[in-house]
């Protein structure tokens, strides 16, 4: 069995079908997956959904939180509305996290994911406080369903994230990381992040991006696999280096013809590099 399948990230809307067909038609075997609403995460629904992975022999690996009011329209309105970092909507959405855990459990699925927000880089915040106690009431609550929680990499630098990881002190949290987003928020550059936080990193997106004029004031932009500055042949190489294995799963922010042809070609790249790095040949 390869140690480093693909994976793709797939919406689970009126468009699952077709995207689980194109996934096992370019024999893609895991998927992370966007939890549905909460009105969506029925009995019925679930056993649906779980159905229609195990008909396309799709493995789902980590079910990422997604929380109402979030907006990626630009960098400073990312830090007033992403993740459990929002004061005012942070009671709200680890309760809605924790449900999303619960319904991750059901499907069989031992880890979730979610962007946690801004991380101050003053340890002296008072904000910083209290994101590492709901980062613990989170992880605390995944552990009793015997998961792991994925932060995924980006809004941070990898020295603030590093000490975070150690201030929240839970065995169970680890890191989505995905090198686009290092340079899509002008954190860093990703392989010498990778490198630092690379005992914690549980899984991967593999996702390219150029940079921005002006780091971190602006969008850098997302880019097709290979086509960027994140240099996916050295990003494998280094997720090699640091002992890592598990699925390299793609994510690519556009949607329609352009976004399944762009995954295409990202299959063909990552399978020609993971059989020159790991020696391994798509099945």
């Amino acid at each position: 069995m390869r140690t480093h399948p693909l994976g793709a990230f797939i919406i689970c809307d009126d468009g699952l079908d077709l995207r689980l067909h194109t996934a096992t038609r370019l024999s893609i075997s895991t998927a992370q997956i966007l939890a549905p609403p909460a009105t969506h995460r029925t009995a019925e629904y679930t056993k649906m959904l779980k159905e229609k992975f195990e008909h396309a022999d799709i493995r789902i690996t980590v079910v990422f939180c997604g929380f109402a009011g979030e907006s990626y329209a630009d960098i400073p309105t990312v830090k007033r509305t992403i993740g459990l970092v929002p004061e005012a909507t942070r009671s709200e959405r680890l309760d809605e996290a924790r449900h999303i855990s619960d319904f991750a459990k059901k499907m069989d699925v031992d880890a979730i994911g979610l962007h946690i927000g801004f991380i101050p880089e003053d340890k002296d915040d008072p904000v910083y406080a209290d994101v590492i106690a709901v980062a613990r009431e989170l992880c605390d609550h995944a552990a009793r369903n015997n998961q792991r929680v994925h932060l995924e990499t980006g809004q941070e630098t990898a020295p603030t994230l590093l000490r975070f990881f150690k201030d929240v002190n839970r065995a169970n949290l680890a890191i989505n990381f995905d090198p686009a987003n290092m340079i899509l928020y002008g954190s860093g550059e990703p392989i010498a992040a990778l490198q630092l936080v690379g005992q914690y990193v549980k899984s991967v997106h593999c996702k390219d991006a150029v940079w921005a004029k002006n780091p971190g004031l602006e969008w850098g932009e997302e880019v097709p696999l290979g086509a960027g500055d994140v240099n996916m042949e050295l990003f494998l190489q280094t997720l090699k280096e640091i002992g890592y294995v598990g699925p390299l799963t793609i994510e690519r922010e556009i949607s329609g013809e352009e976004q399944a042809k762009d995954i295409e070609k990202g299959v063909r790249l990552l399978n020609s590099l993971v059989e020159k790095i790991w020696g391994e040949k798509n099945d």
